[in-house]
């Protein structure tokens, strides 16, 4: 797997160095000249890391930062900028940096720091794969325990099973059919009922008021649809 980056740096020549080496220890890399140049509404889709300086034309790159973060948008950022005083650096990481390099800086190093934070954010997401958030209450897949309103309960491979297919397809209108081919399989032989079934236990378990169900939704003539 091929990390992708994102560097934001108006010089040429350091944003064109920056580039090559990232490249020759295998990141995916795109660069642009300024903070508007990048589609803020996928960049968590389309990158792992920002490399940001600080003095840009337009937004600064201490603004753009600023933006992101206060639109929960928590992508790693590693900031790059001539200033080398403390009150630079503080203020760079108060706002939301995950780290800071000093100008001019060996290519080496910045290779490391790099490989510090995609290391350091891997290892986060993947020690929080499996647990999995419905509604208030949290699950993990490992154990199969869940937390639910009746306290921590013990799922069946089924529940988790169909749970997950639920959170993976959130927001979409699923048929019982499709349900029933993806979770219980072409072999088996259930009916719409059984979903029904699990339904109702997921709406006991989940949801604040059974009566008006948030998470667990039935569209009528179509299917469910899982709000998370």
């Amino acid at each position: 797997m091929n990390y992708k980056i994102a560097i934001i740096e108006d010089d040429d020549l350091i944003r064109g160095m920056m580039q090559i080496n990232l490249s020759k220890n295998n990141y995916d890399v795109s660069s642009y000249s300024n903070c508007e140049l990048i589609d803020v509404d996928k960049i968590n889709d389309l990158y792992d890391l920002i490399i940001l300086d600080i003095v840009l034309p337009g937004i600064s790159g201490l603004e753009f930062l600023k933006q992101l973060r206060e639109q929960n948008i928590l992508i790693p950022v590693l900031m790059v900028s001539a200033k080398e005083d403390i009150d630079s650096k503080l203020n760079a990481l108060n706002t939301g940096a995950d780290d800071y390099i000093v100008k001019p800086f060996n290519m080496d190093e910045l290779i490391a720091r790099v490989n510090v934070i995609i290391r350091r954010n891997y290892t986060l997401q993947k020690d929080n794969t499996n647990i999995l958030k419905i509604g208030k209450h949290k699950l993990d897949l490992s154990s199969r325990i869940c937390e639910s309103n009746i306290g921590e309960i013990s799922l069946s491979e089924k529940e988790i099973k169909l749970l997950e297919y639920f959170l993976k397809n959130g927001g979409k209108i699923l048929s019982r059919a499709d349900i029933l081919e993806e979770v219980w399989g072409m072999d088996a032989d259930p009916t719409p009922r059984t979903i029904d079934n699990f339904i109702l236990k997921f709406r006991k378990l989940f949801e604040i008021d059974m009566s008006n169900p948030c998470i667990f939704l039935t569209i009528r003539n179509k299917g469910y649809l899982f709000k998370p």
